[in-house]
């Protein structure tokens, strides 16, 4: 199979950073309520003239200025999110623009929440591996804006929710190990938002639901994807999952069995970012050390839809 070589990460948070005592003057709840349900302690909420395709162009220009790269070495970009700022053009079109991508580089948008940056690496990878493209090397962007779909007034999931961006520059290699598994379980009652006249305009969330589901899926995902990878555990460097809440990740490291050191989190800082949560998450490890390359992750989604899906990959 066709692996991917990680070129180059960003990352972005927009300006407004929200504690949980900042919350708790919105909303009948407070600091240590938040902390032992979540682990969040601060969000990054976008302020006037900030929105989803700023926060990912800031992302995606520091992604490509770190791989070296010129914008006509790109030959695909795809962008996850379910929150674009419009509904066309796509986000991924909004960047192809303001980045100056050549007109030959196909751009569009993935929408499977949670776990989108995981499907738009795996659409990216199979694009490059078909040889139409003009280049091997993609931009692959994770982005949500969840404050302009997060009720307020509803302590149950605004408390969770942040924005920001993460991006990667990927290039197909031969030679590097790869597995990924993806899947889906449709259903609109546990995890749905409006746009399709079911639910208003907010996020609907049934949260015990989502645990269930999201503590039965992490696991089944690392351990399908060790064994098409006919790797075992000790052999990964690390495991970073959607950052949906701390208990979730817990829970699935005592039923893995496995280190907890090699699961990261940062959902204490940012909240449930959906499909940029894992790319911030890459970026960070990278740029702090705690990951380096050369070294292998299993990245791991979960979300609406539902969706699921697990990816392994040489950093």
């Amino acid at each position: 199979m066709n692996g991917i070589k990680l070129l180059a990460t960003g990352r972005h948070l927009p300006s407004r950073c929200v504690t949980n005592d900042d919350l708790s003057r919105m909303v009948e709840t407070n600091d240590q309520w938040i902390r032992e349900r979540t682990g969040i302690v601060t969000r990054y909420l976008c302020g006037e003239g900030e929105g989803n395709t700023s926060n990912a162009l800031a992302a995606a220009r520091q992604a490509l200025e770190r791989s070296g790269l010129a914008p006509e070495d790109i030959g695909l970009c795809v962008a996850a999110t379910f929150t674009a700022d419009h509904g066309t053009p796509s986000l991924a079109c909004e960047l192809h623009r303001l980045l100056g991508l050549p007109e030959t580089t196909p751009s569009f948008d993935v929408n499977a929440a949670c776990t989108g940056f995981l499907h738009a690496l795996e659409v990216a990878r199979c694009m490059l591996a078909s040889g139409t493209l003009k280049t091997r090397r993609a931009l692959v962007v994770g982005s949500e804006v969840l404050s302009r779909l997060t009720d307020f007034t509803d302590r149950s999931t605004c408390v969770l929710f942040g924005d920001g961006a993460g991006a990667a520059i990927i290039e197909l290699d031969e030679n590097a190990p790869y597995a990924c598994v993806l899947g889906a379980r449709g259903d609109a009652e546990v995890l749905r938002c409006g746009g399709a006249g079911i639910a208003g305009d907010y996020i609907y969330m049934d949260g015990r639901a989502v645990f269930r589901f999201a503590v039965e899926a992490i696991p089944r995902c690392v351990e399908e994807v060790l064994d098409r990878a006919g790797l075992t555990m000790d052999q990964v460097d690390h495991v970073i999952c959607h950052q949906a809440n701390a208990r979730i990740i817990d829970h699935a490291i005592r039923k893995l069995k496995a280190p907890a050191e090699k699961f990261y989190k940062n959902i204490d800082k940012y909240g449930n970012t959906s499909s940029a949560s894992i790319p911030i998450a890459l970026d960070e490890m990278l740029e702090k050390g705690t990951a380096r390359r050369g070294e292998t992750a299993i990245l791991v989604g979960f979300g609406g839809g539902l969706t699921w899906g697990g990816l392994l990959l040489e950093l």
